[in-house]
């Protein structure tokens, strides 16, 4: 795991005890694109929190970006948050 995903992942573990995450770069599927162009990367984060017991989608995306600010201005360009409560998923579907 590149540096970059390892301190998105720490920081996401860190603030919200994920019981589950998943993290993935799909900076090359936007080869070309203008935020690729800056070095910014395109990330897909999955994650499954307590943290998010009752909160709508907006608060639970206010969390995540909460946690990674500053790396939103230089190292992320693109983040896609599915963020789900535990009590949201069966143990099927994990």
């Amino acid at each position: 795991m590149n540096d970059r995903l390892q301190r998105i992942r720490s920081r996401l573990e860190e603030a919200l005890a994920p019981l589950e995450i998943r993290l993935d770069d799909e900076s090359h599927l936007h080869a070309g694109h203008a935020g690729a162009a800056s070095g910014a990367g395109h990330y897909r984060v999955h994650l499954v929190s307590a943290q998010f017991e009752g909160r709508n989608r907006l608060a639970r995306h206010r969390l995540v970006y909460d946690c990674l600010q500053d790396m939103m201005q230089t190292d992320i360009h693109a983040l896609t948050i599915n963020a789900f409560a535990p009590s949201e998923l069966s143990k099927d579907s994990r």
